[in-house]
C-alpha cells in the first residue's frame, strides 16, 4: 500500500495540515470574521484567558496554538485526562522562569478541562489571577455545568461550531491540492461528489475529515495521478455513524429536539430526530422512556391513549429488539405528535408539589381519617364524610377533600383540546354544584 500521503516525519494528514496563519483556518466565521470577538486575539493584538467550547474536530486546538503563535508566548498543552495538579505546578514553574528570564506571557492549554474536579480547577486560579498563565481550557461540555464560577469569571468563553460539510469540502479540496502540506505533489483525482461525500461522512469533524481523506489517499494505486473512485469511497465511510456523545450535550440536545417536535405537533421533525439519536448510538430503551415522559408531559389527558401507545411500543421494543423493534418507537413518536396536547396535568402536579413542600405537614381533615376502630371513631375519625357511591349522581356535592388551610386550591385546568374539553365541561359543572351547596349551607 502506498505511503505517499505521510510526510518524510511520518505525520498524518490532519496533523500537517493544522493551521499555522488564521487563513489557513476554516470555520467559525462568527468568531474569527473581521471585527469578530476571538479575531483581535489570534491576530496577536490581545491575550486573556479563555474558555473554547464545541464539538471535537472543529479547531479548538489549533485556536490555541494560534494564539500563542500571534502573541508571541510559551505554548504549553495539558490533557485532563491525563494531567494533574502535579503537571499544572510544573507547568506553573516554568512559565515564572520564563516570565522572569524573558518577560514572555506562557498560554496554558488544557485539553477537556471538564474532566478536572473542583480542586484540579482551583489550582489554575491564583496564577491566571496575577497574569502568570494566560489559560485556554478546551471542551466539549457545557462550561456552565462542568467548570468552577470561579474559573469561568476569568475567563471569557467562545462557542465554536460544527462545521458544514461546505467548509469541510473546501478542507478536503486544499488538502488535495496543497503540495506543501497536504497530498498536492499527488495530483490526485476526485469528483466533486465524492469529496461531498467524504464531507459528510465527516459529521463536522474536520480532523475527521482529514483522516478519512488520508486512507482514501492510501487506497490509491498510483504513487502520482490517481484517482480516488466510488469504491474506495464505500470502503473507507462504510460503517460510520453519527456524533450522539451520550450523556454530553448533543444527547440532551437531541433529546430536547425529539420532545419539542412532538410537543409541537410535527410527525416528520420527530421522525427525524428520533432516527438522528438512534443513529448515533442512543439506547432505544432511553429514547422509549422519554417517548413515555412526554406522553404524559404534553399530551396528558388531551388523548389519554398516548401513554397506552408509549408503554405497548416500549414494550413491543423489548420483545423484537432492534432493529424491528424500532419501528414501534417509530409508530408512537407519529402518534404522540398528531395527538391533542395539554400540559394540565403536569402543570397541575408541580403547582400541588410546591404546596407541599410550602404548607408543611397539615392535618388530614377529620371527614377524611382512616376509622378502623372504634376509639378512633369516637377521637372524629370520619366524622362527617359523604360516600359519594351514595350521592345523587354519584357525587357529594359541597364535600371539602382539602385542609382547611387550603380549601379552594385549584391546580388542574383542562385545555380545551381533545378529551379535556369534555372533562373541563365536567369540572364545572362539579363546581358550580359545590358552590351551590356552599351558598345553601351559609343560607341555612
Amino acid at each position: 500500500m502506498p505511503s505517499a500521503s505521510l510526510s518524510a516525519s511520518g505525520a498524518p494528514l490532519a496533523e500537517r495540515m493544522r493551521p499555522v496563519s488564521l487563513d489557513q483556518f476554516f470555520g467559525q466565521a462568527h468568531l474569527l470574521g473581521p471585527g469578530k470577538p476571538l479575531n483581535r486575539m489570534v491576530s496577536g493584538e490581545s491575550l486573556h484567558s479563555a474558555v473554547l467550547w464545541g464539538p471535537p474536530g472543529v479547531g479548538k486546538t489549533t485556536l490555541a496554538r494560534l494564539i500563542a503563535h500571534t502573541t508571541h508566548a510559551t505554548f504549553v498543552a495539558l490533557s485532563a485526562v491525563l494531567a494533574g495538579v502535579k503537571d499544572v505546578r510544573a507547568a506553573v514553574a516554568e512559565a515564572q522562569r520564563t516570565r522572569d528570564e524573558d518577560g514572555r506571557r506562557t498560554v496554558l492549554f488544557l485539553d477537556e478541562v471538564h474532566r478536572f474536579n473542583k480542586a484540579q480547577q482551583d489550582a489554575f486560579l491564583p496564577f491566571v489571577e496575577d497574569g502568570t498563565l494566560c489559560f485556554i481550557g478546551a471542551t466539549t461540555e457545557n462550561p456552565s455545568f462542568e467548570l468552577n464560577n470561579a474559573l469561568l469569571s476569568r475567563a471569557r468563553v467562545y462557542v465554536l461550531k460544527t462545521l458544514t460539510s461546505d467548509v469541510i469540502a473546501a478542507l478536503l479540496r486544499t488538502a488535495l491540492t496543497d503540495a506543501e502540506r497536504g497530498l498536492g505533489e499527488r495530483r490526485i483525482d476526485i469528483d466533486d461528489e465524492l469529496v461531498s461525500r467524504l464531507a459528510a461522512a465527516a459529521d463536522g469533524d474536520a480532523r475527521c475529515a482529514l483522516n478519512i481523506l488520508d486512507i482514501a489517499a492510501d487506497l490509491v494505486e498510483e504513487p502520482v495521478g490517481g484517482s480516488i473512485t466510488a469504491e474506495i469511497v464505500d470502503s473507507v465511510i462504510s460503517g460510520g455513524r453519527r456524533r450522539f456523545d451520550k450523556g454530553g450535550d448533543a444527547f440532551y440536545d437531541q433529546v430536547s429536539a425529539l420532545q419539542k417536535s412532538i410537543r409541537g405537533s410535527d410527525p416528520d421533525a420527530a421522525l427525524y430526530w428520533l432516527a438522528r439519536m438512534l443513529d448515533g448510538g442512543a439506547d432505544p430503551r432511553y429514547a422509549a422512556r422519554r417517548i413515555l415522559r412526554t406522553a404524559s408531559e404534553d399530551i396528558g389527558n388531551a388523548d389519554p391513549r398516548a401513554l397506552q401507545v408509549a408503554l405497548q411500543a416500549w414494550q413491543a421494543y423489548e420483545r423484537l429488539g432492534s432493529p424491528e423493534g424500532e419501528l414501534a418507537l417509530a409508530q408512537a413518536v407519529v402518534f404522540l405528535a398528531c395527538a391533542a396536547k395539554s400540559n394540565a396535568v403536569y402543570s397541575a402536579w408541580n403547582q400541588a408539589q410546591a404546596d407541599a413542600r410550602r404548607h408543611g405537614s397539615l392535618p388530614v381533615p377529620d371527614a377524611l381519617r382512616n376509622a378502623p376502630t372504634g376509639l378512633m371513631k369516637e377521637q372524629g375519625a370520619g366524622s362527617g364524610y359523604r360516600y359519594a357511591h351514595d350521592e345523587p349522581d354519584g357525587f357529594a356535592a359541597g364535600m371539602a377533600y382539602f385542609p382547611r388551610e387550603m380549601e379552594g386550591s385549584t391546580y388542574y385546568h383542562p385545555v380545551s383540546r381533545g378529551l379535556e374539553i369534555r372533562i373541563a365541561e365536567k369540572l364545572e359543572r362539579l363546581r358550580n354544584q359545590n358552590r351551590a351547596a356552599a351558598r345553601k349551607g351559609k343560607a341555612s
